[in-house]
C-alpha cells in the first residue's frame, strides 16, 4: 500500500480517439509518456476524464490491460472499475486486477441510489477484491459519502483513501483521523496539500500541465497556484471532460474527435482558453503551440 499512499500526483488520463471514433492507442501512449516524463506518480484509466462511461467494458478493460502491460512499474495504474451495479463492479474489478492494475477507483451507486447500509455493502464487496480509492463526487452521484460511511470503510485492509470533492475542510478532518485523502478539485488542491495536509491530488489539469502540477504538489509555491487558477476554472467551465478535451485538441496533443454526447467548447469559450494558454510557454503544456480551431475542425462520433 505504501507506493499508493505515497503518490501525490495522479492524473485522470484522457482517452484519445481516432478519426473513426475508436481508441487511439498510439496517442494514448504518447500522453502517458509525457506524464511519466513530468514525474506523475500514477494515472486513473477510464475515469470520468478518460470517458470510461462512454467506453464499452471491452474497451475499458483493454485500456487498463494495455496500460498495465506497457507502463506498469513506471507509474501506478489505477483502473476505474466502479459501477452503479455492484455485480458489474465486482466483475470489472476482478478483471482489472487480473490484467495487472495496481489499484481500483470505486464510486458509490449513482442514479439508482441506495441506503447508507447499501453503500457500505457495495464498497465492502469491491474492497474485498483488492486495493481501492473511494471516490466521493456528490455533484455526479447525488449522494455525499459522509464520515459515517468513510470511517468504517477506512478500517478495511484494502482501503487506500478517498478522492474527495467535498472540499478542504472535509479533507483536513479525514487527514486528522489518519484517513488518506486526495483532492478531487484541482483549484483547491494546492491549499489541500499545503494547508490541510492532503496526500495529493487526482487531477484533470495535469493532463495539460503535468510538470506544473508536479511543482504545485511538491512546492509551497503560492505564486504558481495563483498563476494556474484562471486556467483551472476555465477547464471546468462546462462539465468535465469537455474543456480538457477541447484544450488538448487546441494544443494538438490529440485529434479533435469527440464521442457524443460531448461537444467542443463554443468559439467564445475557446477564445478565452486561447488567451489563458498564451500566458504559458509552449513547453509548459502538453502538445504544440495552442490554436483556436474552427467549429468545423471538430468531429463527433456516436
Amino acid at each position: 500500500m505504501k507506493p499508493l499512499k505515497d503518490a501525490s500526483l495522479i492524473t485522470a488520463i484522457k482517452t484519445p480517439f481516432t478519426h473513426s471514433g475508436d481508441i487511439d492507442l498510439h496517442t494514448y501512449d504518447l500522453l502517458v509518456e509525457q506524464q511519466i516524463a513530468a514525474g506523475v506518480d500514477g494515472i486513473i484509466v477510464g475515469g470520468t476524464t478518460g470517458e470510461g462511461h462512454l467506453l464499452s467494458w471491452e474497451e475499458h478493460l483493454m485500456l487498463i490491460a494495455h496500460s498495465a502491460n506497457k507502463f506498469g512499474g513506471r507509474l501506478l495504474i489505477i483502473g476505474n472499475t466502479g459501477s452503479n451495479n455492484t455485480r458489474e463492479a465486482i466483475k470489472a474489478t476482478e478483471n482489472g486486477f487480473a490484467t495487472g492494475m495496481d489499484a481500483a477507483l470505486q464510486i458509490n451507486p449513482y442514479y439508482g441510489r441506495t441506503s447508507t447500509g447499501g453503500v457500505l455493502a457495495h464498497f465492502s464487496r469491491v474492497l474485498d477484491i483488492g486495493p481501492a480509492f473511494i471516490y466521493n463526487v456528490p455533484g455526479r452521484t447525488g449522494q455525499d459519502l459522509t464520515p459515517e460511511i468513510i470511517e468504517p470503510l477506512s478500517k478495511h485492509q484494502h482501503f487506500i483513501g478517498v478522492k474527495e470533492c467535498a472540499g478542504n475542510e472535509r479533507i483536513r478532518y479525514y487527514e486528522q483521523q489518519g484517513i488518506a485523502c486526495w483532492s478531487g478539485n484541482d483549484d483547491e488542491s494546492f491549499a489541500g496539500r499545503h494547508q490541510c495536509n492532503s496526500h495529493g491530488v487526482i487531477s484533470v489539469t495535469s493532463n495539460l500541465f503535468p510538470g506544473l502540477m508536479r511543482r504545485l504538489m511538491d512546492d509551497n509555491d503560492a505564486e504558481l497556484n495563483e498563476r494556474l487558477q484562471q486556467t483551472m476554472h476555465w477547464l471546468f467551465c462546462e462539465p468535465n471532460p469537455i474543456a480538457i478535451n477541447t484544450a488538448l485538441m487546441m494544443t494538438g496533443a490529440v485529434l479533435p474527435v469527440f464521442r457524443l454526447p460531448y461537444q467542443a467548447l463554443s468559439q467564445a469559450q475557446r477564445e478565452q482558453g486561447l488567451a489563458l494558454l498564451s500566458a504559458f510557454a509552449s513547453d509548459e503544456y502538453v502538445g504544440d503551440q495552442a490554436q483556436l480551431l474552427a467549429d468545423s475542425d471538430f468531429i463527433y462520433r456516436a
